[in-house]
């Protein structure tokens, strides 16, 4: 294989960062450069994210973060996902002629979670003040930033809808009645505003001070905004009809994020950590406990027997995962028995040579009737009116269904941090009047339907596609993850076997044709099930494309390098830094010295 890749791997002794957005990139390594840490450096990162990819998250969304501490010497989740509203039952959606909560609008909304999230890790983990960590994302916000042409694409596809159904969001994403062209200087002056004001927040200490701001968002100015707004705000969604919030003060007051122990996998040597089943992160492990026992170092790594292979692995997977993750605060999930060798002995015997167009979801005894359920729900065809379909030849969500965004930080110490922050698109939501974003749509996760551990209820947290991952081995420390809903632990696992198994750099592997599998029911309205559809970039050749077609697979070629936006960063025993980022979609980058 050759040793060309489209990037040079990044390395270094002081810090990397490797984010979905250059500026974020360079925001992240300006606070290093300062004597900030990896979690100081995250939170920048990220909040600069928020201003520069606010299709893909924003302020109101949610967060889930995977790090190490060299304080602690421990690994754990920070759980900023808020959960359902009280008033947020199944009753009050089908009573509105609702089979699905809708992707978009006032009916869609869970406590937002990432500010909270964030300022959480500030105060526990970071060094820096408040100012210091919000301030880069303040200057873009008030000063501008080049556009990128996606955003400026989703907003002109939004224009006229913003116009006639969210005025709001027609008066900060087209100023003067108009949509910014690709790298116009594009500002947000609301958002710097209010994150200017939460940076003023007074306290006696750093800590004191950041509680303030988390009190200022939760029950302050932020709430109030908000509030004020929602009492009489009625709107169009993409059910095609107008609602109004669920979402009360008393939600978002009374929610706080969260730390827990990940849930952790050996494979080869190998300890992979991940989120709990509120989010699809189990799935990356079941996948590599289904293909523990199958010799994958023999395979090409780009050749049809991998493809196919890896493929039928994520597919008993992700049905494992549309049967029985959901918040284990609220659900049992029978997860010892997930990731057990004896189950996964079973599943990896279902893996043939012919491409299976079956949903096959697990017998889990005792909790056969989350399988059948499944079966049921699978083979359902919504009536969602006239609302499109997610086309074939997208290798990633449409634009006006959101995105998401990641980014991998390691500093000179040796702390980490991988998250993919999400929701608050610009397309979710109508903006918040004087705030400058608006609010999630995260509840269309849920089914409105009883006795499923995805069941909408109050105080649920949604079970989402957000996922980013951590992995250890003989003192070497790997973060790393990537945007694209569903596909966002396939793109990983294809990405991680590759590094494990062939010898390949972080971007090496980077640079290698990506696939993935559309098969399974989809998390995001409308919840389309495909099977037996999959994508694939060209560059695996026309061989491998045709050899897949005749093991059964209903393969879509994607244009050539659409697929993947992975990130990541490494930490060898030696203090040696590495990182690197996808050239896919030309905005991620990895910097570091």
């Amino acid at each position: 294989m050759s040793d060309f890749t489209t990037r040079p791997e990044i390395r270094g002794t002081f810090g990397v960062v490797t984010s979905t957005h250059w500026i974020a990139s360079s925001v992240g390594m300006s606070i290093l450069e300062k004597g900030g840490n990896a979690f100081d450096a995250s939170i920048a990162t990220a909040l600069t994210l928020q201003v520069v990819e606010p299709h893909l998250n924003g302020p109101a969304g949610d967060m889930p973060a995977i790090f190490y501490s060299a304080k602690t010497g421990k690994v754990e989740v920070l759980c900023a996902q808020g959960t359902a509203p009280a008033a947020a039952t199944v009753e009050h959606y089908t009573d509105q002629g609702l089979t699905l909560v809708p992707g978009s609008g006032l009916l869609a909304t869970v406590v937002p979670g990432a500010f909270d999230g964030w300022m959480l890790m500030l105060r526990d983990h970071g060094t820096m003040s408040l100012r210091d960590v919000l301030q880069p994302a303040i200057d873009y916000a008030r000063d501008g930033h080049p556009v990128l042409p996606r955003v400026a694409n989703t907003i002109a596809g939004l224009q006229d809808f913003f116009a006639k159904e969210w005025p709001t969001s027609a008066e900060v994403w087209t100023p003067g009645g108009q949509a910014p062209a690709p790298h116009d200087l594009f500002r947000n002056p609301d958002l710097a505003a209010t994150y200017d004001r939460l940076a003023d927040a007074t306290g006696d200490t750093r800590e004191a001070q950041i509680d303030a701001a988390r009190a200022e968002w939760r029950e302050g100015f932020v709430a109030d905004a908000i509030f004020d707004y929602l009492k009489d705000a009625h709107v169009m969604d993409v059910s095609e009809a107008k609602h109004s919030a669920v979402l009360a003060r008393s939600d978002m007051a009374d929610w706080r994020a969260t730390y827990e122990a990940p849930l952790s996998f050996d494979y080869h040597g190998w300890t992979v950590h991940k989120t709990h089943a509120w989010s699809q992160g189990p799935v990356l492990l079941q996948a590599l406990a289904i293909l523990k026992g199958v010799d994958i170092g023999a395979m090409d790594p780009n050749g049809a027997q991998f493809v196919h292979t890896v493929i039928e692995a994520m597919k008993l997977a992700y049905a494992d995962r549309e049967a029985y993750y959901g918040d284990p605060d609220h659900s049992d999930i029978p997860m010892d028995v997930l990731l057990s060798e004896a189950y996964n002995a079973d599943r990896r015997q279902l893996i043939t040579e012919q491409a299976s167009l079956d949903q096959r979801p697990g017998h889990v005894p005792g909790f056969e009737h989350l399988a059948d359920a499944y079966l049921e729900r699978s083979a359902r065809d919504f009536n969602v009116g006239a609302v499109a379909a997610q086309e074939p030849t997208m290798s990633h969500l449409t634009e006006k269904r959101g995105d998401t965004v990641h980014l991998d930080v390691i500093d000179r110490w040796g702390n980490m941090v991988a998250s993919t922050p999400s929701g608050g698109w610009l397309q979710s939501n109508p903006v918040i009047p004087g705030l400058g974003f608006p609010l999630n749509s995260r509840a269309q996760m849920y089914w409105l339907e009883h006795g499923l551990p995805t069941s909408l209820a109050p105080g649920r947290r949604p079970r989402t596609t957000l996922t980013p991952s951590l992995a250890e081995q003989d003192g070497t420390q790997l973060v790393f993850g990537t945007p694209g809903g569903d596909q966002q632990d396939q793109w990983q696992l294809i990405w991680f076997l590759r590094f494990v198994h062939f010898g390949m750099g972080l971007q090496a592997c980077m640079d290698q044709p990506l696939f993935h599998s559309m098969h399974f029911q989809g998390s995001f309205f409308p919840r389309e099930v495909r099977p037996g559809e999959m994508m694939i970039e060209p560059n695996v050749g026309e061989d491998v494309i045709a050899d897949l077609r005749a093991r059964g697979h209903k393969v879509t070629v994607a244009e050539p390098w659409t697929v993947g936006r992975l990130t990541a960063a490494l930490r060898e025993p030696g203090g040696m830094l590495r990182a690197a980022a996808t050239p896919r979609l030309m905005q991620a980058y990895a910097v570091g010295r």
